[in-house]
């Protein structure tokens, strides 16, 4: 509740946070909107593939042109982080490949990383956050994303002696978006084609909104920075914002929780494809245990809704302003040394799963495409599998067919195990093999 105070002493010091942006796309552009009039923070460099499209949005989200003129920019990530005077990096990409590569160059130029980046995260966040702590930077979920969002919600409950049963986020789900592909998308959103192009809006990515696969992503990054469980898939059920404690309770309470202390996501949309009223389509939740009679009575008493059995009650916010509200992170970490939100432990992970019957020869596609979308599980559960991360799924090709959704395994694609991103990750999943036979042996 000081980030404001704390901001303003720096700014009359003259010592402001240093920033470099790499991605000036919606949600960079969302933040350069707000840094403007933030004080005690200023951005220092931007990289993106292209600078000229950088400057546009500096000028589109009301930068003058003298402003411009102060910033460097670069169209190589690297050489961004590589410039001596930035303090804090914000990964704005969205390429798990590119992310990991960036968390690396920042532990080597002892640059704290924000990352918007959540695809990076769901990749190999816990290996990423533990590499950052080695080098003693901070690695942290972006504010303003529904996962950091969460993650202070859970923060609060937890802080204030409540026992979190789920939390997580709403989205628009029916099942069959599952199988939704960037030809389809723009009908499920009201929209025609020639919509989408007048507006500038990529379909892969929509789609990747649509059919499952970025909740999946953040609910996996959820889950390793808090512990939570993560089913072996998300249910989506039907909810609005007065029905959060009745519907996720546990399933041995009427409830659709398969285990207590879980993410789940609720969808906008009943089944029949009807609105649910008073939905959380934007927003975010927490659902908590009251754990005794006296707090239950406390519950009543100050009006909160709750189940029927009075036990469980829920805390939403029914909106997420992404880079709007990017500021945060920037601030905590720069000021405090403290994330919104990193990897503690390797929970969670989003398999590739197929989207129709594949055939043997055919190429993924990656996030929001044509073959595959991604599926949340437990990380012990994809490693038993063998299950092809989700963010290693882009233009590899399958020697061995796959039916309808079934889950995609390291042995059904050719892939070069020396790219950088492949070895990463191969090296956080051994080191947890590792980790889970000591326990074996010890007895853990």
């Amino acid at each position: 509740m000081n980030l404001h105070r704390l901001l303003k002493e720096r700014e009359s010091l003259g010592t402001p946070l240093r920033v470099g942006l790499i991605g000036a796309g919606k949600f960079g552009s969302m933040y350069l909107s707000q840094v403007r009039h933030t004080p005690g923070m200023r951005v220092i460099a931007i990289a993106d593939l292209d600078p000229t499209r950088a400057r546009q949005s500096l000028r589109r989200v009301g930068w003058s042109d003298s402003a411009i003129s102060s910033l460097s920019f670069f169209s190589d990530a690297r050489a961004l982080i590589e410039t001596q005077d930035i303090d804090i990096v914000i990964d704005s990409t969205g390429s798990p490949t590119a992310g990991i590569a960036h968390v690396l160059a920042c532990c080597e130029h002892r640059k704290h990383i924000v990352m918007v980046n959540v695809e990076a995260d769901a990749l190999a966040g816990p290996l990423l956050a533990q590499r950052a702590r080695e080098a003693g930077i901070v690695y942290s979920l972006a504010y303003g994303d529904q996962p950091a969002l969460i993650c202070e919600l859970v923060d609060w409950a937890r802080a204030c002696g409540f026992e979190v049963i789920a939390a997580g986020k709403g989205t628009k789900y029916l099942p069959a978006y599952h199988a939704s592909t960037p030809d389809t998308v723009w009908g499920h959103y009201g929209l025609t084609a020639e919509d989408a192009h007048i507006g500038g809006l990529n379909a892969q990515m929509f789609n990747s909104f649509l059919d499952g696969t970025k909740s999946a992503i953040e609910m996996c990054a959820v889950s390793n920075a808090t512990g939570l469980l993560a089913p072996d898939g998300l249910t989506f059920p039907p909810c609005s914002v007065d029905e959060l404690p009745q519907v996720l309770r546990p399933l041995t309470e009427g409830g659709v929780l398969h285990h207590r202390g879980q993410v789940e996501v609720i969808s906008s949309l009943r089944r029949d494809g009807s609105p649910v009223e008073r939905d959380l389509r934007w927003g975010v939740y927490v659902v908590f245990a009251g754990g005794s009679d006296y707090v239950e009575r406390c519950f009543r008493e100050y009006g909160l809704v709750t189940d029927a059995s009075g036990q469980y009650s829920a805390l939403y916010k029914p909106f997420h302003l992404i880079g709007l509200e990017l500021g945060i992170s920037v601030a905590s970490v720069g000021l405090r040394n403290e994330p919104t939100g990193v990897p503690i432990g390797f929970n969670a992970d989003v398999v590739a799963t197929a989207k129709r019957d594949l055939a043997a020869g055919e190429v993924l596609d990656g996030e929001g495409g044509y073959t595959v979308y991604g599926k949340v599980m437990p990380a012990e559960e994809s490693m038993r599998i063998g299950g092809l991360p989700l963010g290693l799924a882009q233009k590899v090709r399958l020697v061995n067919a796959i039916a309808s959704g079934q889950q995609v395994r390291w042995d059904d694609v050719e892939i070069d195990e020396s790219q950088s991103a492949v070895a990463f990750r191969r090296s956080m999943e051994r080191a947890t093999a590792i980790l889970e036979d000591e326990a074996i042996v010890t007895g853990a």
